[in-house]
């Protein structure tokens, strides 16, 4: 499977030709040629077990032919690199204004070298290298998504004790506020107390130094 000839023409005037087998490629592709329109085309015809591929844009015609096993998406890829090759080498009214059949045959070098890679090179079809590229980020994006599913495990797991943490220090908080008004209270209660036991100790010094009952003896002392 594999890109077997290729050329750049004008019109009917081939200015470069390029292949690798040898058979009557020159005479089909003549008759194809004679049935391309002057407009912009793209099309694939079929002869016996080969498929001419062809772009016509702007009067230049851009062919090649390969097995038709190789499909079309790698012959037009091909075709699409070769214009843009043969374009940026030779103008285009320089290879419009060229009358002789061949003159720009130099760029049959250019024709063999990328022949060659779109036939063999596996990187020459985008789309698969594309589908590739799609598949390994694919992939690292599963064992990424497979990692966050494990840290998410692990998040849980965290705040699940995080969760007890809270109420771990809710409940102390809770305990704290409890026992921090029993103390209160429990203070009071002994500042009652020590206030009745010094005001009880005053009233017995009191009564001591005047007598019992000490108000009567107290007032009996007075001049």
């Amino acid at each position: 499977m594999s890109i077997i000839y290729a050329l750049v023409a004008r019109g009917t005037i081939i200015l470069a030709e390029y292949t690798n087998s040898s058979g009557n490629f020159t005479t089909v592709t003549e008759a194809i040629l004679e049935k391309i329109p002057p407009n912009n085309s793209k099309l694939t015809y079929v002869y016996d077990r080969y498929l001419f591929h062809y772009i016509c844009e702007d009067g230049l015609t851009y062919m090649c032919m390969a097995d038709d096993t190789f499909g079309r998406r790698i012959p037009f890829a091909f075709l699409a690199d070769m214009k843009e090759r043969f374009l940026t080498q030779y103008s285009r009214e320089r290879a419009l204004s060229a009358l002789v059949p061949y003159g720009m045959n130099e760029f049959s070098k250019t024709i063999a070298k990328q022949m060659e890679y779109f036939s063999t090179n596996p990187n020459a079809d985008r789309i698969k290298q594309v589908q590739g590229e799609i598949e390994q980020v694919k992939d690292v994006m599963v064992h990424n998504i497979e990692r966050v599913l494990e840290r998410g495990e692990r998040i849980e797991l965290l705040v699940d004790k995080t969760d007890n943490l809270n109420q771990q220090a809710f409940a102390f908080k809770k305990r704290s506020t409890h026992l921090k008004r029993v103390m209160w209270w429990k203070n009071m209660k002994l500042m009652a107390i020590l206030t009745f036991v010094i005001i009880f100790l005053i009233y017995l010094i009191i009564c001591s130094a005047c007598g019992f009952p000490f108000w009567s003896s107290c007032r009996k002392s007075n001049p």
